[in-house]
């Protein structure tokens, strides 16, 4: 092998231009963008965030306490690290006016809020002004939804627990509102201090207090850290600070865009089925080129390197253009972006997303082109001289498979890398190596049987002519149906999860999930409340248990992150609850007798605890109310989530809690005509105790589903875009021969109407076939999401379905149709003529 004659002679290839590349460079252009553009807008937002940690904070640093407030030594040691310190209550309550009442995220707040950024109001006041209020009542601020709602206008009053207020202003800016995650209603803003008669904040409530800290210019954050965690540890504290000030909001950026990419990835293999083809039918045209060059003494060697170099350039130079695509217009557009993103961004040119993509891209053009290259080794010089000699092997030599094997493997790695996700991605590329092995068998299923069913074009000329074109030896059904059924497998395979994931949260409200929530009912309501609810006819159930909240600091006397990672059981702070009997079928261990007095015991839920690595012996620590209670696990039990019933991860037995300042947690099931008198009963009853539809809580959550199912789908319409432009490719490498046909057939006395109607058949059954192909693995696809990592009952939805199958026709008639104009003008002569 000679490299600097195969470079010399790729050179002189590529002076002719880009003839017979255009498909091989739009999909390397398009899959390369598609991740570049995700992977930009990611580390756009992450470095939005890291900029504004302090602001999205709200402070330096922040230490989190659960329903409590500081203690006198915990309010010193912050006075003495901090210039200013800044508490902020949190806590969910009903704002009631008149006879009407609506869920609300409360937050109360002292003079020296905010520490960082500007709280924005409509009309625009300061603050301070706003919590003032008016004449005899204190002032409040709210989200512009919650007053539509309640139908409130600037100046009216409205009541949170026994307290009125005066609504001041609408609250249209709030500077730390992204760091607060997910809320199941709007905000409100008062003051603390203003709070104290509501009863909203009595001891055994539910609420939490953040402390922002405005640390001295040059602090050690780190080490602050730690000083705080050894100064302050044992009493459960949270700390945070702005070194990842919306960590909440970081962590599912970071993994939604790893998911995305990932679907990009699906991209990129549907465009690997076109670069393939590009380059099979590109060499085909060159078969004459590579016999003359054979037959002057060029090796095999030679030959290949000549036209891996000519495509390696050209590859090179999709990659740089859809680098630049990809990142260049998120960029172009980061105005319109960033106005619909509820985070701030920082927009820019970032070399890790476009390292990603270029790295994604070079292998799969590697992966895609090494086999249609290899038969260059395959084909002797004599039969390129031949009307297509494809001789050869029908696939690559053993060496040439173990290096697509190897780059296959250092594609999936770069992903796990990339993505932090091993399982995820192992998924994403079983299911699109799945679903390309499918498609292949079904399009070599589709020709067989149209070789078939041959027999049903007699007296049907256009049928006839349509299942030979199928089943023919230059049929294009392998590339139309990888290319069309891996983009539709990709969109449907999201609409079933998406669709499967808001029917198991909406499908069984009626039967399973509880009317409401009724949260800080104190232990002397308890008669009352009971009395109330039961005594409705239109009440089926009230169940009730104790509730505190606590944080797992340690498993077996080790921290417990070290011992289970990021499991959301030690993610932050949990319910707890104690009970004398079992709230579920216990699977292993013992539970305690109902007199136990010793040393505390907890049940732990079973599913949760294979999850973390902890069972029946292990010692947990949870911290409640600033003590830590250390308990052995001596039994497991079965928690079913999904019924939106109380139930809780971890139990205690009662001596160990039931002193402890709490309250009661209760669900009532009620018909939906009696849902509204119910909570209006309760709200003036107990106008401390909060009630939260779950139904507008679902509904809170699917508009949360919504916009995740929307992103995605973006992503898969990529990936169908880049199966459109194969499809397109592979058409236009029909061209040819379909202009021979219609010559043909027109010599032979078809009519126009005729040859369209066949052109047409084909592309209706090839498009038909793609479909239900593409339902069959995104169905399959969704269940195995649905059933192995959502954990929900899975059922086909067929309207998704049908649109899945609708769509493929569609696209395959439309290609099919615009690439029929030029077999319908051709004149039979000119074409039978230049065929001699």
């Amino acid at each position: 092998m000679n490299l600097r004659i195969a470079a010399k002679l790729a050179a002189r290839e590529l002076r002719g231009g880009l003839a017979g590349f255009r498909i091989l460079l739009g999909c390397i252009i398009l899959g390369v963008a598609a991740i570049a553009a995700v992977g930009t807008i990611r580390a756009s937002i992450e470095a939005g965030l890291s900029e504004k940690g302090a602001e999205l904070l709200g402070g330096d640093a922040e230490i989190g306490l659960t329903y409590r407030f500081a203690t006198e030594d915990e309010r010193a040691w912050m006075a003495a690290n901090a210039e200013a310190v800044s508490e902020v209550v949190d806590f969910r309550s009903m704002a009631v006016v008149g006879d009407d009442r609506a869920l609300t995220q409360v937050k109360a707040v002292d003079a020296a809020y905010p520490l960082l950024g500007d709280v924005g109001l409509d009309p625009a006041m300061p603050l301070p002004e706003a919590l003032d209020g008016s004449g005899a009542l204190p002032g409040a601020v709210m989200a512009p939804d919650l007053i539509a709602r309640l139908a409130l206008e600037i100046g009216d009053s409205f009541r949170l627990g026994t307290q009125d207020f005066v609504l001041m202003a609408a609250l249209v800016d709030e500077p730390d509102g992204a760091a607060a995650g997910f809320a199941l209603g709007p905000r409100t803003l008062v003051r603390t201090e203003a709070l104290q008669a509501s009863g909203l904040l009595q001891e055994g409530t539910l609420f939490s207090t953040d402390y922002r800290l405005d640390l001295p210019e040059g602090t050690d954050l780190a080490a602050l850290e730690a000083e705080a965690q050894s100064a302050l540890g044992t009493s459960g504290i949270e700390w945070q600070d702005a070194r990842e000030g919306a960590p909440g909001i970081s962590e599912f950026v970071n993994r939604l865009g790893a998911f995305l990419v990932l679907v990009g990835l699906s991209g990129l293999a549907v465009g690997g089925v076109g670069i393939s083809s590009a380059v099979r039918a590109y060499l085909a045209r060159k078969t004459a080129t590579i016999a003359t060059l054979r037959t002057l003494g060029a090796d095999r060697g030679t030959v290949m390197a000549t036209y891996f170099l000519q495509i390696g350039a050209l590859g090179g130079l999709g990659l740089a253009l859809g680098i630049l695509l990809g990142a260049g217009v998120p960029v172009a557009l980061s105005p319109i972006i960033e106005a619909r993103l509820p985070v701030p961004a920082a927009f820019g040119f970032y070399a890790q997303p476009m390292a990603e993509a270029a790295i994604y891209g070079a292998l799969a053009v590697l992966i895609f082109t090494i086999a249609p290259l290899s038969r260059i080794e395959e084909i002797r010089a004599a039969s390129l001289f031949r009307d297509g000699g494809t001789g050869g092997r029908r696939l690559p030599r053993w060496q040439m498979l173990a290096i697509i094997a190897l780059l296959t493997g250092l594609l999936l790695l770069a992903a796990v890398l990339f993505s932090g996700n091993l399982r995820l991605t192992l998924w994403t590329a079983g299911g699109i190596l799945g679903a390309l092995a499918l498609l292949w068998l079904a399009a070599w299923g589709v020709q067989a049987l149209a070789r078939l069913a041959r027999g049903l074009g007699y007296g049907r000329p256009a049928l006839g002519w349509a299942l030979a074109a199928i089943g023919g030896p230059r049929s294009t059904a392998a590339p139309t149906m990888l290319a069309l059924g891996l983009g539709l497998t990709v969109l449907a395979a999201v609409g079933q999860i998406d669709g499967t994931l808001r029917g198991a949260i909406t499908g069984n409200l009626p039967e399973r999930a509880p009317s409401f929530f009724f949260v800080d009912l104190q232990p002397d309501q308890m008669d009352g409340f009971l009395e109330l609810t039961e005594a409705d006819p239109d009440v089926t159930r009230v169940d009730t248990a104790p509730m505190l909240r606590g944080v797992v600091t340690q498993i077996n006397g080790r921290d417990a992150r070290e011992v289970a990672g990021d499991h959301w059981v030690v993610s932050g702070d949990r319910g707890i609850s104690y009970a004398a009997a079992p709230d579920g079928t216990v699977t292993a261990g013992e539970w305690w007798p109902e007199d136990y007095d010793g040393p505390p015991q907890i049940s732990f839920a079973e599913e949760e605890a294979l999850e973390m690595g902890v069972g029946i012996g292990d010692e947990i620590t949870v911290n409640v109310l600033g003590r830590d209670i250390t308990a052995e696990i001596t039994s497991l039990r079965d928690v079913d989530f999904s019924t939106a019933g109380i139930g809780f991860v971890i139990v205690m037995n009662p001596a160990a809690l039931e002193r402890a300042p709490h309250s009661i947690l209760s669900t009532v099931y009620a018909d939906a005509g009696a849902e509204a008198r119910l909570l209006r009963a309760v709200s003036e009853t107990y106008p401390n105790v909060t009630g939260i539809p779950v139904k507008e809580a679902i509904d809170r959550v699917g508009e949360l589903l919504k916009g995740l199912a929307a992103a995605t789908s973006w992503g898969a319409s990529a990936t169908l875009l880049t199966g459109f432009l194969v499809l397109i490719g592979a058409a236009a490498a029909d061209q040819n021969a379909r202009i021979f046909e219609a010559a043909v057939l027109k010599t032979l006395g078809a009519s126009r109407a005729r040859i369209l109607a066949s052109l047409a058949l084909r592309a209706l059954l090839l498009g038909a076939a793609a479909g239900i192909v593409a339902l069959g693995a995104g169905a399959l696809g969704g269940w195995a999401v649905s059933h192995y990592v959502m954990e929900v009952k899975y059922s086909i939805l067929w309207p998704s379905a049908l649109v899945i199958i609708g769509a493929g026709v569609l696209v395959t008639l439309l290609t099919g149709l615009a690439f029929a104009l030029r077999p319908l003008a051709a004149r039979p002569a000119r074409v039978l003529r230049a065929r001699e």
